[in-house]
């Protein structure tokens, strides 16, 4: 009977012994895998950081001047609106938006001239004219259409992308 025993001692003991060289062998493939990965990886990484940095090389200033909005702050003002109905009032405060900061530097230059433009603008307008929506879009149509004249002597004006109100009140009296 001793000897029954020793036999599946026996048996068990060949199993075991190839089981470590495989697990070995799983470890040292599984190594290799992930060190190809990180490897592909980083030289695809690599790859690639170098192409974006040549373009942005290209058009660095271009990218950011268009990302980035400027703004020019209008002091808020009150006007005398076309008489319909009594007097009536406008008080507006708005922003104009322009493509860059040498532009905004030109109307904080001109800003008594650009005030005035405004004036002149709102201070012919109705105040059922500019009640609704389609009036306020026109109104910033012809905002964008007055600033946009030269200042000076001849040339090119100032290039207004948009018009935002931040402040507009009508009042009736």
């Amino acid at each position: 009977m001793a000897t029954k025993a020793a036999k599946p001692a026996a048996k068990g003991a060949e199993a075991e012994a190839p089981a470590p060289k495989s697990k070995k062998m799983l470890f040292i493939i599984l190594g290799v895998v992930l060190l190809l990965v990180i490897g592909g990886g980083a030289a695809a990484f690599m790859m690639m950081g170098s192409k974006a940095k040549k373009g942005a090389e290209d058009h660095p200033k271009e990218e950011a001047a268009s990302k980035v909005p400027v703004f020019v702050v209008i002091e808020p003002f009150v006007v005398n609106l076309q008489q319909e109905t009594g007097d009536q009032f406008l008080q507006v405060a708005l922003t104009l938006q322009v493509p860059n900061a040498e532009t905004a530097e030109t109307l904080k230059v001109f800003m008594p001239q650009v005030r005035s433009r405004l004036l002149m603008v709102l201070s012919s307008k109705k105040a059922s004219e500019l009640m609704t929506n389609e009036g306020k879009r026109n109104l910033t149509d012809e905002i964008i259409d007055q600033l946009g004249e030269p200042f000076a002597g001849g040339g090119k004006g100032p290039t207004i992308t948009d018009v935002f109100y931040t402040s507009f009140v009508i009042q009736q009296q």
